[in-house]
């Protein structure tokens, strides 16, 4: 089932790894993300680089920032050298962590804070992807 989903990228095909060591996490960000795009859900970076020889490599890596805090930046480099056209995302408690913070710009491309929506973690990875999201006002009627 699709949910959400634009007709227009239903048909694109983007690679997205989510690699976190905590299973619900990364079964639910691969559920949010999986009717938009080929999302496998890894609980490793040494995981993602062996399905990486089996499916291919990444558009977008959603990592987890407790795996980047441990391998600190040379992790965050290694992961630019083995997909260098990939975007790193750091998957976080909050957007307040300061080793993410200062991770972004230079060695990753943004943050995805928890609480997950569906319509932010697509739109996360969207803007990763170079794809504009579309503009969305709620509208309340009386």
């Amino acid at each position: 089932m699709q949910i959400g989903v634009e007709t227009s990228r239903a048909v694109e095909n983007h690679r997205v790894f989510v690699v976190h060591e905590d299973e619900i996490a990364r079964a639910a960000l691969q559920f949010m993300l999986h009717d938009e795009h080929e999302t496998h859900e890894l609980a490793s970076v040494d995981e993602a680089h062996a399905k990486s020889k089996d499916a291919g490599v990444p558009d977008v890596v959603l990592l987890a920032i407790d795996i980047a805090r441990v391998g600190g930046t040379a992790l965050l480099e290694e992961l630019a050298a083995s997909y260098p056209a990939a975007k790193v995302l750091l998957v976080t408690e909050g957007v307040g962590d300061d080793f993410a913070q200062s991770c972004v710009g230079s060695l990753a491309h943004g943050l995805v804070a928890k609480p997950f929506t569906v319509e932010s973690v697509r739109r996360k990875v969207d803007l990763a992807l170079g794809k504009s999201a579309p503009i969305s006002i709620p509208v309340e009627i009386a």
